[in-house]
């Protein structure tokens, strides 16, 4: 067996999306470095010990946004969407600060545990009522999730009376604000997680099954796969892993705030998914490719902070980044290039190749 040889190592690197959010990434951060040489300086607090500096802080803002956009990189992997998924965040956060406060024991590990076991189990119910509409009913993935959308910031409403409810807890405090060997543990708890669930997905024949589904469900059936339950499943992830965001987000606080926990995180998810290489027609996915998307997603929001960008003007400058990665992730676009580079001969032999691969009609 050949090794490549650099040159088709780096071809072939340039050639996976998530590449292209890495560079994002550092061209963001070179921006930040411009107007502040010291931006990527990390220093140890004298008084805790932990590790402080901006690029701590985009580690403890990124694990909401991951946590939502691996579990919409399984849904969008079956040809579907989840729209639902900042709702979700709200409801879970509204049942863990109700149960905290109406218990009131702030130091019980027990309580904590307690109070994110049934805000994961509220989270988990949801999904599956999109899976049930989505797998069983037969509903369109888009109406489903948005009907819950709409409906699931009114639950949390209901749940905390209409108002911003505050608790206390120190071990889910320390979960969310902490720090292991001077990291975020937040951080750590979203990397493990997004670990076990990759490991699961791929190393089984769970993951395979849900890109058939994607690809051709109606092959898929041929082949034995149960597309319902498989499903219903892949909502029901999507919903607790909208849940441990939504822990993740009201922790940092301890307060819930119904109309802007979650707020419009769905869109930040899919904007993480795409950059990450899955296709929005469903088939392939890349939970690695959402990782660093969601991450991607974290650095441009502390960028657009770091950068002074008023807040009317933020979501342009969202589009604009977003727009220009996915340009240079697309193989169309990348071909036009190196014909226009290239010397005409070279340049017929790329275009015949492209047309192999069906980059141009």
């Amino acid at each position: 067996m050949t090794r490549p040889t650099p040159a088709a190592a780096v071809a072939g690197l340039i050639r996976r999306p998530w590449f292209w959010g890495l560079v994002a990434i550092v061209v963001l951060l070179g921006l930040n470095v411009l107007k502040d040489p010291n931006y990527l300086a990390i220093t140890v607090s004298p008084t805790t010990g932990n590790l402080v500096g901006n690029l701590i802080d985009i580690l403890r803002a990124s694990p909401p946004v991951l946590m939502v956009a691996v579990g919409m990189a399984l849904v969008i992997a079956t040809g579907g969407i989840d729209l639902s998924v900042g709702s979700i965040m709200a409801v879970s956060g509204a049942v863990a600060m109700e149960f905290l406060k109406s218990v009131g024991d702030s130091r019980s590990i027990g309580v904590a545990l307690a109070a994110i076991g049934l805000a994961l189990l509220v989270s988990a119910l949801l999904g599956a009522v999109n899976g049930v509409l989505v797998a069983y009913v037969g509903l369109q993935p888009f109406i489903s999730t948005l009907v819950l959308m709409l409906a699931g910031r009114g639950i949390a409403k209901v749940i905390t009376g209409g108002q911003n409810t505050a608790a206390s807890s120190d071990p889910l405090k320390w979960i969310v604000n902490g720090y292991v060997i001077g990291l975020p543990v937040v951080f750590l708890f979203a990397v493990a997680i997004v670990v076990i669930v990759g490991l699961v997905v791929r190393r089984s024949a769970l993951g395979l099954m849900i890109e058939a589904i994607g690809i051709n469900p109606r092959a898929s059936r041929m082949a034995g796969i149960r597309p319902t339950g498989l499903l219903l499943t892949v909502y029901v992830l999507s919903g607790v892993l909208a849940g441990i965001a939504g822990i993740f987000a009201v922790g940092t606080v301890m307060t819930v705030d119904v109309s802007k926990t979650g707020y419009q995180i769905e869109m930040d998810a899919i904007l993480a998914v795409v950059i990450g290489g899955t296709s929005l027609a469903g088939g392939k996915f890349s939970l690695g490719g959402a990782f660093v998307g969601a991450m991607l997603i974290a650095t441009l929001d502390k960028t657009v902070l770091f950068l002074g960008i008023s807040s009317s003007a933020t979501p342009a400058f969202k589009a604009v980044v977003i727009v220009v990665l996915c340009l240079l992730q697309s193989e169309r676009v990348r071909s036009w290039f190196r014909r226009r580079k290239a010397p005409p001969a070279l340049a017929i032999a790329l275009d015949d190749d492209a047309r192999k691969e069906g980059v141009v009609a």
